[in-house]
């Protein structure tokens, strides 16, 4: 993407297309045509289908609760996002998320790199045996995950529940059986505990820089930023914030958002309660999995 920063409210947004977070569609793109994905889901949505990618998603839950089921170590786990918790998942984890009736929550993740491959899996019943599994470059996940699924609901596999061994293809890449994922956590109340650090020095990272992610909480003071080949994705919490980009200036109240685009310097000044989220994700801060 190109050109001016994009301003939406988000609550705004959320009303106008609540629609779209019921069954059978159950979530929304708020910006597709860039680097960065940021979509919105709800629900119900009980999936058996593990996703699998070389970027991370980061998670928010805005209403209500959920579960990602995910494969960490090797094992099964079930990763609890509760209203209000924050959530980066890392690269190479196979996961699938199971949503309730009356939820909402944010999705960020990247676009793929030209070399990149996704996969979509189904397991054997409790436990992590491959049945049936696709690889497939991701330009439009909403759009490609149907007929992989429809494929997996009318083959063999599915009706007999055994995997047949020469359809099973080969792993592009290995999964990532040695990290450990990090459990959700409140984000409110870490800022909380944080504020005093985050209004003295300016910001300070929500996640460490292990991860393809940069998620800072930023407070008022000012920073200029120099042009970048990511996306930037702002969500105000608290207070106002004001964004200088290519010409354009975005005053954010609470519960605005911004998508700064890439190749864009910017400067950024708040007022005396700004608490903002800032989230981009660089594909060239990406390892392989089990990389020590």
């Amino acid at each position: 993407m190109q050109g001016k920063p994009i301003h939406i409210n988000i609550p705004q947004w959320i009303t106008e297309n609540e629609k779209y977070f019921l069954p059978p569609v159950c979530n929304k793109m708020m910006h597709k045509d860039g680097q960065l994905k940021v979509f919105f889901v709800g629900g119900p949505n009980v999936r058996k289908d593990y996703h699998l990618e070389e970027g991370e998603e980061l998670f928010y839950m805005l209403k209500g609760d959920m579960c990602l089921k995910v494969i960490e170590h090797g094992r099964l786990r079930d990763v609890h996002i509760k209203e209000g918790e924050i959530f980066l998942l890392p690269a190479y984890i196979p996961h699938s998320p199971q949503r309730q009736k009356d939820t909402v929550g944010l999705v960020i993740e990247r676009e793929r790199l030209p070399n990149e491959f996704d996969a979509l899996t189904y397991y054997v019943d409790e436990t992590t045996e491959r049945l049936f599994q696709r690889w497939f470059y991701c330009d439009d996940l909403g759009v490609q995950l149907g007929p992989v699924i429809s494929e997996y609901f009318a083959s063999e596999q599915h009706r007999t529940g055994k995997p047949i061994e020469k359809d099973l293809p080969q792993l592009v890449y290995n999964y990532d059986t040695k990290r450990t994922i990090e459990d959700p956590f409140l984000l409110h109340p870490w800022i909380e505990k944080h504020r005093d650090e985050i209004r003295r020095i300016g910001y300070k990272r929500v996640f460490d820089e292990s991860y393809q992610f940069e998620v800072k909480i930023h407070a008022g003071n000012r920073f200029e930023a120099p042009p970048c080949s990511v996306e930037t994705y702002v969500w105000q919490l608290e207070g106002t914030c004001t964004v200088r980009c290519n010409g354009a200036e975005s005053v954010l109240s609470k519960d605005d958002s911004l998508l700064i685009p890439a190749g864009q310097s910017y400067q950024a000044e708040g007022d005396d309660s700004c608490m903002s989220l800032w989230c981009s994700q660089d594909p060239e801060r990406k390892v392989a999995a089990n990389s020590e």
